[in-house]
């Protein structure tokens, strides 16, 4: 105890000189304001309490893309699309076999009786009248077309393919005969009609269907006088090449009976 007295006179001489050195700091700061203050930090504190989370950030910007991952499981199968345009048709396909013969069907209702033979006579008779006023219409348009005369002929170019004989029989049942050109101006005028009408060959009235190798005209009258064989032709270079033709040119060749060709009909100027 006695100790303690000894020291405390110290401890307040201490203080209060302290106290002194405070007060004469401050007016000396008052009087120099320009004086620069250093403030030393004081000693770390205690950490404090954990604060509250704060609000979320703005979202930072987009990272560059990251590598391909592995393929994922095959999904399920999808709906069906929309049918597309209808393509191309194809080319025609080989006719096939034909098929088995059905079953025979149910026999019909037995028909009501009738006298039909009068009205079936009738329909015959108009559907002849019918072909023949036919083709006697296409026989006249062709005779509209054009003719090509000479001073006794009338030669008429038929633009419907027929073969020889039905060619003949075609100019028969109109008064004439498929043409025989008898003397060079006839040949002449028939060679132009086919030139004129761009065509490369007609059937002509000269064949050797009676004997072989001995050609006649339709009319049966002989080839004395006048002929307009290309060189080599006659030839029957397939043995069957019976009838005549002319080309363009004006030439004859020897030729098959049964292709089908456009002729010219010959008709005499005295019977038109």
């Amino acid at each position: 105890m006695e100790g303690e007295k000894h020291i405390l006179p110290f401890i307040l001489m201490y203080v209060l000189s302290l106290l002194t050195l405070q007060t004469s700091y401050g007016q000396h700061l008052s009087d120099e304001p320009c004086t620069v203050q250093i403030l030393v930090p004081g000693l770390k504190g205690e950490p404090g309490e954990k604060g509250q989370k704060g609000a979320p950030g703005r979202p930072g910007r987009v990272g560059p893309s990251g590598e391909i991952g592995q393929p994922g499981i095959k999904g399920q199968k999808g709906l069906m699309g929309r049918y597309g345009k209808v393509g191309p048709s194809g080319m025609k396909g080989v006719k096939g076999d034909m098929g088995d013969p059905g079953p025979r069907g149910p026999d019909g209702e037995p028909g009501v009786p009738c006298e039909c033979a009068p009205m079936r006579k009738l329909i015959g008779e108009m559907d002849n009248l019918v072909a023949q006023l036919s083709s006697e219409l296409k026989f006249i348009k062709n005779a509209v077309a054009g003719i090509k005369e000479t001073d006794s002929k009338i030669y008429l170019l038929v633009k419907e393919e027929k073969r020889y004989s039905d060619a003949e029989i075609y100019c028969q049942t109109r008064g004439g005969h498929l043409a025989m050109p008898k003397d060079e101006g006839a040949n002449a005028a028939i060679a132009g009609y086919i030139t004129d009408a761009g065509l490369s060959r007609v059937y002509i009235g000269i064949h050797d269907l009676d004997l072989e190798g001995v050609f006649t005209y339709v009319d049966r009258s002989p080839m004395t006088t006048f002929s307009k064989w290309r060189k080599g032709e006659p030839n029957n270079a397939y043995d069957d090449e019976d009838c005549a033709e002319m080309v363009a040119s004006g030439e004859w060749t020897d030729v098959a009976c049964h292709p089908t060709m456009y002729f010219v009909c010959e008709f005499d100027k005295d019977s038109v």
